[in-house]
């Protein structure tokens, strides 16, 4: 299994990034996605989470501290999940991971997912 994040980078406080995490090694329709985030010498934080696609509107979550800003999408024929970064704050300067779950959304949210990714590095500075 493997999740390869990149996209990372220097923005400026206000500007726009987006991070990408593709996916291979397993059968990505079966797993929900997402984005957790982490700062050193803190705890992992959720971000974002994107269920499987079953046919319907795909169900999404965000953390309180990106709501309105951020924007998980997911493309199944790609394997690849998206993360868009509006407004960006220095507070959103941490190394971002990518992670999988097939139970869902949850165990991301809680920092169990089944597997995850490398990290990519956002730093927001002026």
């Amino acid at each position: 299994v493997q999740l390869q994040a990149s996209g990372g980078g220097l923005v400026q406080p206000g500007g726009y990034l987006r991070l990408s995490c593709a996916a291979s090694g397993f059968t990505f329709d079966d797993y929900a996605m997402g984005w957790s985030r982490q700062v050193p010498g803190k705890e992992r934080e959720f971000v974002a989470g994107i269920a499987m696609t079953t046919g319907g509107p795909t169900k999404t979550e965000y953390a309180d501290s990106v709501k309105g800003r951020f924007t998980i999408s997911r493309d199944d024929q790609k394997n690849t999940v998206s993360l868009e970064m509006n407004n960006l704050k220095s507070e959103d300067t941490a190394v971002y991971y990518c992670a999988a779950d097939i139970r869902g959304p949850e165990p991301i949210q809680s920092g169990k997912a089944d597997y995850w990714g490398q990290g990519t590095l956002v730093t927001v500075s002026s």
